[in-house]
């Protein structure tokens, strides 16, 4: 039996697994282990059936191949897709009447990394007791598990049916918006052409070949450097978009660049949805996490609907919308989820830049233009210190602690530390995927964000384990 080392306990987090592609942490054998321990957690849930897919890494089909193996073993039916996007795994749970998945991907990590993305039913992945008790049944007896029949295999494709249940989900306007899609060399490449295309879109491609060595940079929506090729793009003269879409490696997360090439984080993008959706469903919930922009709040409240602020990841976003029945929830990382009787539940880039196109081609205004009308605050990037992860769960909360002190009825800390202040507001928490704390800052104007940025900057300096160097930061010490 392996041993349970520190490198290989690190890799499970707060609602998926993830580690660096190395023999220490995800290499085939350790792919077959975990996958072996949720199969047999499926098991305990009397789910027999399993989708399975990958994302576009060069380690993705060698890990798959494992995976299946080890749901095959242990009495799991396979529906193998092949190459996907995470949406199209929990599209194809429908589709194929399949409960369970696997889909191997990293999501926004870099290059060298690897994971999972495990299901326990339609629209719904793994949360933190699921995570454990699958981590409980890591190379327990296997034999109490293994049936006496292995599982069936079945290699379909679900990528023409994923395509078309969007664009017939989509009620195109009288305008017709001329969008610029970038995959970053990502999966997404291979869906989004034609989706845009069928919508009546003129459209223009960015790096939507995809491409294992990502040579032009990795596909994350929220990294700044990323997103410049693609504001080069919109407003080049000969192009003058009205839109640039972004995608992240596995599909599930959304980057916006608006008709003038300036970015759209994905909070004002989902207060742009929920008022849409508003016009014809007053008082719906919209479920959002703690790094979303004030507007958001209250551009919900001013069109008569129910804002929910909730913890940030997506399987607790996910959890909180299906728990209050909400029809629209999202992150400000780029996951956005559209329920209800418009979608599915579950976080879709893809759908939801094909919603914001539909939302576009009804509306008088160009994207700027109606963003323009919400309250407006100036907001920073996703700001990352480096803290290690074995203990950076255990500085946030005396961080936490700290601001708490100092402001006391001021810190909302359902996830890290949201500190209010008279004209802004700025966030820490641990991020769960990497070695790093996530910093947050917004205000009336960019001198009271800047005092508000000072205040943590002063508070996190308290602690050597926390890079005094901070990541994708704008702004000058």
């Amino acid at each position: 039996m392996a041993e349970l080392t520190k490198a290989f306990n690190s890799m499970f987090r707060e609602y998926d697994i993830r580690g660096r592609v190395s023999d220490e942490e995800l290499c085939p054998d350790n792919v077959y282990r975990i996958v072996k321990a949720y199969s047999k957690y499926l098991q305990t849930l009397g789910i027999k059936k399993a989708v399975v897919g990958y994302d576009n890494r060069d380690c993705s089909i060698g890990f798959a191949d494992a995976a299946v193996k080890a749901l095959r073993e242990f009495g799991i039916d396979v529906c193998f897709i092949g190459l996907a996007l995470s949406p199209l795994t929990y599209f194809a749970q429908y589709y194929l009447k399949c409960e369970g998945a696997v889909m191997i991907t990293a999501s926004h990590n870099p290059s060298g990394w690897s994971g999972f993305k495990l299901a326990k039913g339609y629209s719904m992945t793994l949360e933190p007791d699921d995570i454990k008790a699958v981590y409980a049944l890591v190379d327990t007896d296997d034999e109490k598990y293994k049936p006496e029949k292995e599982g069936g295999y079945e290699e379909i494709n679900v990528r023409d049916a994923y395509i078309n249940d969007i664009v017939s989900r989509i009620k195109m306007g009288p305008k017709k918006p001329k969008v610029v899609l970038d995959a970053g060399n990502g999966g997404a490449g291979v869906f989004i052409y034609e989706v845009f295309q069928k919508l009546g879109c003129m459209t223009f491609q960015l790096h939507c070949d995809p491409d294992m060595t990502y040579p032009n940079y990795f596909p994350n929506p929220s990294d700044l450097k990323g997103r410049a090729k693609l504001k080069e793009m919109v407003t080049h003269p000969y192009i003058k978009a009205d839109l640039g879409l972004s995608f992240d490696g596995d599909g599930d997360r959304l980057g916006v660049i608006d008709n003038n090439g300036n970015n759209i984080w994905s909070d004002t993008i989902l207060a742009y949805i929920a008022k849409n959706l508003l016009k014809r469903k007053k008082g719906a919930t919209v479920v959002y996490d703690v790094k979303c922009s004030r507007s958001l709040t209250e551009v919900i409240e001013q069109n008569g609907g129910n804002p929910v602020m909730w913890k940030t990841g997506h399987s607790y976003i996910k959890s909180k919308m299906h728990e209050l029945n909400a029809d629209l929830a999202g992150e400000r990382s780029g996951h956005i989820f559209i329920g209800g009787d418009d979608y599915y539940g579950f976080d879709d880039a893809v759908f939801v830049g094909a919603k914001l196109v539909e939302a576009l081609s009804n509306d008088e205004d160009n994207i700027s233009e109606a963003i323009a009308k919400f309250p407006q605050y100036v907001t920073s990037p996703e700001i990352k210190a480096h803290c290690a992860d074995e203990l950076k769960y255990g500085i946030v909360e005396k961080i936490v602690e700290t601001f708490k002190e100092r402001y006391p009825g001021k810190v909302f800390d359902i996830n890290g530390a949201r500190v209010s202040f008279d004209n802004g507001w700025g966030l820490v928490r641990a991020s769960s995927n990497l070695p790093e704390l996530v910093l947050i800052f917004e205000a009336v104007t960019e001198d009271e964000l800047r005092k508000i940025r000072a205040v943590f900057k002063e508070v996190l300096s308290a602690y050597p384990e926390i890079s005094e160097k901070w990541d994708n930061d704008i702004y000058d010490d």
